[in-house]
């Protein structure tokens, strides 16, 4: 005695349910996109050095050097980062928006960069070009 389930004509599924991989595929995909953005490598650099070509040159230049032991130059005179805020503020009281080209020892400490970003957004300058060889 046989046991049957249905109709005899009616015939099995031949087709494979593809559902719950494309579900895992997203799952997967969703994790690996998290997980690379949160995921920050460390490179070691030795900063700069680059050939791009300067454009035209604006009327008024700030040009703020940083030597290899994080002391500021504004052209070729050496001060503070007091200053150079002074100096920054004085500037932004005339009205004019000058670009600030920053030129900063490879060996240099980004901290001494990233104050003197600071201090030049701090007094609304906001055009900053950094100077490579």
């Amino acid at each position: 005695m046989a046991f049957h389930l249905g109709n005899e004509e009616s015939q099995g599924m031949s087709e494979m349910n593809l559902i719950p991989l494309i579900d895992i595929m997203l799952v997967l995909m969703i994790i690996f996109l998290v997980t690379a953005t949160v995921i920050n490598p460390t490179v070691p650099l030795d900063l700069p050095n680059t050939d791009a070509t300067v454009s035209d040159l604006p009327d008024e230049i700030l040009q703020i050097s940083i030597d290899k032991d994080s002391a500021l130059f504004l052209d070729e005179e050496a001060l503070t980062l007091v200053q150079l805020q002074l100096q920054f503020e004085q500037v932004s009281k005339d009205g004019s928006n000058p670009n600030i080209h920053l030129r900063a020892d490879q060996d240099t400490r980004y901290d001494m960069v990233a104050q003197v970003l600071a201090a030049a957004s701090s007094t609304g300058l906001t055009k900053v070009a950094f100077v490579t060889e």
